[in-house]
């Protein structure tokens, strides 16, 4: 299967450095000849070369009479660039530097401002902030659409000097003007840029034997690294657990092939995911014998920021019935690009396939609904004059109520939770961050309500 890649990105680039070459060479009357002939065979009167003629003019007018004088590499550089940009909105061309930050983005340490971004009409939109980053520090949320960069339109910038704008110095300040979806006006958010060390998995308990399992981006490792968090979590419950919680929210995707090793560690069997592309056969990718959680009960956590590799994993899990899916409707990429690298150091990175869930739907443009919709609500601070609802009271409130019989026995119910300890139970951070994440609570009495009727 690489090998079928291999030469398939191998085509595609020595065609992008043939256009490169063809600007500075004049073909002879041979070629001439049997392009003519080639012409004669076309039903349409355009031609390739025809095409090549025009942006060889073009740039050799561009060279003579703009105002100011400007290298064929630069000129060509832009040229691929506006190229593939009009294509889609994640087809780009990766000059030198960013070819190199991009190789440095996947293995989880980089710097900048913690966001994924994409074109959009009027600006660039907000696919998702990255967890523990400075933009996600600074309140930037999912589906933000940045207007201006400092004092720069972002509707005139292309996504590359976007990215290369909000690069920088670590220490050194920017300030995004973005408009988000139920605000009267633009906010200005002034953000400190950081050499940014992502932590691509994340582990707690939310409760005794309930693990929270949290994918902030698919990077190199990151198959493997969850499987170790899972087995970190079950020796803190003693060797078992009775469910897990899955959080892909905010999650921007990355490694197509990380998202089929996530999806593998939770199927015994079947499809994960397959791609159809236009070039080359279709590609399927199969589970492998061996559920890590042995069926217990699954809950996956995604929304609007959910995108690409977290919507891979998505969609596996939700047609194979192994999990079930709760939030908000995912962001809809369901689209993959392959990296070519040029010889002379740039590359470029071109949709190349579209992929598909195992029932065969197509997620391009329309994201996964969630099993159960849940929309996070914006938390208000509790005002000091605001009134304190009244305490409920039970039976045993009441002065003088009889006792139940019962002393000190215990609840041995199969199926109940244990006893908590330090070892089994949610962090003090996990404790604090549970009673402001309403998804997440849904989540955990979801799981509790599936492993009572399990047992």
């Amino acid at each position: 299967m690489s090998v079928m890649i291999r030469r398939v990105l191998l085509t595609a680039g020595a065609a992008a450095v043939l256009v490169a070459a063809a600007i500075s060479w004049q073909p002879g009357s041979e070629y001439q000849q049997a392009n003519a002939a080639t012409v004669h065979q076309q039903a349409s009167g355009t031609t390739d070369y025809q095409q090549l003629q025009k942006f060889s003019r073009v740039m050799d007018m561009v060279r003579q009479a703009y105002v100011e004088k400007v290298g064929d590499e630069k000129l060509i550089d832009g040229a691929l660039s506006g190229m593939l940009s009009s294509l889609d909105p994640h087809s780009t061309y990766l000059n030198k530097d960013m070819f190199k930050q991009m190789n440095v983005d996947t293995t989880g340490e980089f710097g900048g401002l913690g966001i994924e971004i994409s074109s959009a009409q009027g600006g660039i939109l907000i696919v998702s902030p990255i967890e523990d980053t400075p933009a996600d520090r600074a309140g930037i949320k999912a589906g933000d659409l940045i207007v201006k960069i400092d004092d720069e339109l972002a509707r005139d910038m292309s996504l590359a000097d976007a990215v290369k704008k909000m690069r920088g110095k670590p220490g050194s300040g920017i300030t995004l003007t973005v408009f988000r979806k139920g605000e009267d006006a633009p906010l200005e958010i002034k953000i400190v840029r950081a050499i940014i060390k992502v932590k691509s998995v994340k582990g707690d308990l939310i409760a005794p034997d309930y693990a929270y399992l949290r994918i902030t981006q698919f990077q190199e490792r990151t198959g493997s690294l969850l499987d170790k968090q899972i087995q970190t979590l079950k020796k803190r419950s003693g060797g078992t657990l009775s469910g897990a919680v899955l959080d892909l929210r905010n999650n921007p995707g990355g490694l197509l092939n990380q998202a089929v090793a996530v999806s593998d560690i939770f199927l015994d069997k079947g499809n994960i995911v397959s791609t159809k592309s236009r070039a080359g056969k279709s590609m399927n990718f199969d589970a492998h014998m061996g559920d890590e959680l042995q069926g217990l009960p699954l809950i996956v956590l995604i929304n609007h920021g959910s995108a690409s590799a977290s919507e891979i994993v998505a969609g596996a899990l939700q047609d194979h019935h192994r999990a079930v899916l709760l939030g908000t409707r995912s962001f809809g990429k369901g689209s993959v690009q392959s990296v070519v690298p040029l010889s002379d150091g740039t590359a470029i990175k071109v949709t190349t396939a579209l992929y598909y869930t195992p029932s065969g739907r197509s997620i391009q443009a329309t994201g996964i609904e969630p099993d159960i919709k849940v929309e996070q609500p914006r938390i208000k601070p509790v005002k000091q004059d605001d009134k304190v609802p009244f305490p409920s009271l039970f039976e045993s409130s009441l002065k003088g109520h009889l006792a139940n019989g019962n002393h000190d026995k215990k609840d041995h119910k199969k199926g109940a939770d244990v006893v908590a300890s330090p070892e089994n139970d949610a962090s003090d951070k996990m404790k604090k961050r549970l009673p402001l994440d309403t998804q997440l609570q849904r989540a955990l009495d979801l799981l509790r309500g599936l492993h009572a009727l399990k047992d």
